[in-house]
């Protein structure tokens, strides 16, 4: 089973090039991984800066899966004005689901069938961090508040249960959040522990901390900034799996991102 992990930067291309098409760019980047399982961070819906589209739902077309779910962590955009999700937003939006209400957040694309869904809810940091980004081809600092955050799980048909999330940038609060949903797995509805992963940009560049006791990380790459990669913040984790006998594919980046993509294979 291939698994993969990538922030999306929801679909921009690194360098900035408002010429290039950017839905083109996302499906080439993707077909070119051929993975059985996908987590994503950093993806939109129905955003106006992405073009409007459904980007889990474009994945999964891609790669030719029929299961995806995405998880909303602000309705709106993280750029504008965004909300919290309120108690009436569906927060695993699927195929199946009818409401598709404008957010950004998290998702997870499948090919082999998903037996169910889970979501855990992560608070946003009180604090924020200055931060430096591009725009407008200069690099800016800005003052940026946190967010909401989740983890969202697929329990597979083949046994294995897959979780993805984003944390959050502020530093010693996302260790809390990885604590949290290290527990929530062990609690979720699979039998065998050896076939639990966690996946997902955890902004964490220490990988001691990421791993802590029981846990084992299953690819060491750098993953950040992507044209020159100098940290790891992305990661695979089991408690089970060890790194040896998992295959991890290198990647570079193709121009999409400031995040590499993460990729491994599990028996």
């Amino acid at each position: 089973m291939r698994l993969t992990s990538w922030n999306l930067l929801h679909g921009l291309a690194i360098p900035p090039d408002e010429k290039i098409d950017r839905v083109a760019l996302l499906a080439s980047e993707i077909a070119l991984l051929a993975c059985d399982v996908i987590g994503l961070q950093e993806v939109d819906l129905n955003l106006e800066r992405s073009g409007s589209r459904n980007q889990v739902a474009d994945v999964a077309a891609t790669l030719g899966a029929k299961y995806w779910a995405f998880a909303p962590s602000v309705m709106g955009s993280p750029d504008e004005k965004w909300q919290k999700p309120s108690s009436n937003e569906v927060r695993v939006v699927t195929q199946a689901s009818e409401k598709l209400a404008p957010g950004y957040g998290i998702g997870l694309v499948s090919k082999i069938p998903v037996v169910s869904w889970h979501r855990l809810e992560l608070k946003e940091s009180p604090i924020g961090m200055p931060m430096t980004w591009p725009v407008d081809g200069k690099m800016k600092r800005f003052y940026v508040h946190d967010h909401p955050r989740s983890a969202i799980g697929a329990v597979l048909e083949n046994g294995w249960l897959v979780i993805n999330t984003h944390l959050s940038f502020v530093p010693f609060f996302n260790f809390f959040q990885l604590m949290k949903i290290k527990k929530w797995a062990n609690k979720l509805p699979v039998k065998d522990k050896a076939k639990i992963v966690i996946m997902g940009d955890l902004n964490i560049p220490f990988g001691i901390f990421v791993r802590g006791i029981n846990w084992n990380s299953l690819a060491s790459q750098k993953t950040f900034p992507s044209p020159m990669p100098r940290v790891q913040i992305d990661y695979f984790l089991s408690q089970k799996v060890a790194s040896e006998d998992v295959a991890h594919i290198p990647s570079t980046h193709r121009g999409m991102s400031d995040h590499l993509s993460l990729t491994v294979e599990v028996n």
